[in-house]
């Protein structure tokens, strides 16, 4: 499973997103997430990775959030 499927995983699990509706170019608001939301989010990747995650205005989509866990994979 890739990152990007185990994000889309756990949007699903976490919102009630459609998984065909999420794409690496979505951002927060296309998905309907508010800052509880992402925050939410956030500790759930860092959970299932096991990494640290800087939510910052760097992470402005699922894609962002993607290649922020696969490079934080890479350091580990």
């Amino acid at each position: 499973m890739t990152t990007f499927d185990k994000v889309v995983e756990l949007l699903v699990d976490a919102k009630d997103c459609e998984k065909d509706s999420i794409k690496l170019e979505s951002t927060w608001a296309d998905l309907s997430l508010d800052s509880l939301d992402t925050v939410e989010l956030v500790m759930n990747l860092e959970d299932e990775f096991g990494i640290q995650l800087e939510m910052n205005e760097s992470l402005k989509t699922v894609g962002d959030v993607v290649r922020a866990i696969d490079e934080g994979l890479e350091q580990k």
